[in-house]
């Protein structure tokens, strides 16, 4: 049976290989730091396994977290020389390539939704070949692997090193925003331990009238979006919002159908997502990336996509939730 912790594997030994690259770069004047941010975070997707297990403990890890943040908060890391071809031969080959160049972006989610739908019900000897409930992950990590093989055929490239030094420019271009993610999600997770969401609920609820479902719904829904805004990641304001307004006023209080809310309530969130430049690697590292004049352009871009969604959602959800 294929476990998701292989995956996880996969996920820091690719770190780790990179990280050795990084130590070997002399044009990166920070390579040291480099190295070691995403060493130690791929360090950290092997001892994970054991904390998970509760074989080992899990204060190492939360050290590697501080060192993390140390490093990535105080521009210890930097950026190399890039390996990658020049813009004239990159412009070339996607002349050449013309939409086969989608091909590679395109396998990870046929993958993804194979293994997701078909995949787990195969069985080799009486047991499922995907670890059962983890079939969606790990048909991204396959997914990743096809991708990949597709696109070295597509480039009639050999050498899996020219890969690898194309990821490790792109981590290095991207740097601790990567991560930005999974730790705002876990602040999320603090905030809610913290009772952050419950002291919203109560205010909340001191001042909405009593059985109006639309200021209600506006409320949950345009909170979703400014936490997020705040935030910078969805999934940390969703915690927060639901455990003050979404369960114990719109489900609890007013009968609304669970599902239904937290789905919306959760695209309320990923609206303000594109409108916030604390979600750094969404919007402020492609601008980096594509080199445009204006960091804050795809937030400029995004903002009258947003705002059109986020009245769609409030209207979605106060017609058809309840």
């Amino acid at each position: 049976m294929i476990k998701s912790e292989y995956f996880f594997w996969l996920v820091g030994a690719v770190f780790l290989v990179m990280a050795a690259q990084m130590v070997r770069d002399r044009t990166n004047p920070k390579r040291f730091g480099s190295a070691g941010f995403w060493g130690l975070l791929g360090a950290a997707f092997f001892y994970s396994s054991g904390v998970v297990d509760k074989s080992l403990p899990a204060e190492p890890l939360g050290v590697a977290v501080l060192i993390l943040i140390v490093l990535g908060g105080c521009g210890l890391t930097g950026k190399g020389a890039s390996h990658t071809p020049s813009r004239e031969k990159r412009a070339a080959s996607a002349a050449r390539l013309g939409n086969k160049l989608f091909l590679p972006a395109l396998t990870v989610p046929v993958v993804a939704m194979i293994c997701a739908t078909l995949a787990k019900n195969w069985k080799i000897g009486g047991e499922p070949v995907l670890e059962p409930g983890y079939e969606t992950i790990l048909g991204l990590g396959v997914g990743a692997i096809a991708a990949l093989i597709v696109g070295m055929v597509l480039l009639r490239e050999r050498r899996l090193s020219v890969p690898l030094h194309s990821g490790r420019n792109m981590l290095e271009s991207m740097g601790w925003a990567l991560i930005l993610p999974q730790l705002l999600a876990v602040l999320g997770s603090i905030f809610q331990s913290a009772g952050v969401g419950e002291q919203v609920g109560r205010i909340s609820e001191a001042v909405l009238p009593d059985g109006q479902k639309f200021v209600a719904v506006a409320v949950y829904c345009c909170g979703m979006a400014l936490f997020t805004i705040v935030m910078g990641n969805a999934f940390a304001a969703f915690p927060v919002m639901t455990a003050a307004i979404g369960w114990p006023v719109l489900i609890e209080q007013m009968n609304g159908n669970a599902p239904a809310i937290l789905a919306i309530g959760m695209l309320c969130g990923f609206c303000g997502t594109l409108v916030t430049p604390m979600a750094a690697n969404f919007n402020l590292v492609p601008a980096a990336l594509l080199e445009l004049k204006d960091q804050y352009g795809p937030i400029k871009a995004q903002l009258p996509t947003a705002a059109a969604l986020l009245v769609c959602n409030v209207a979605i959800m106060a017609l058809f939730a309840f």
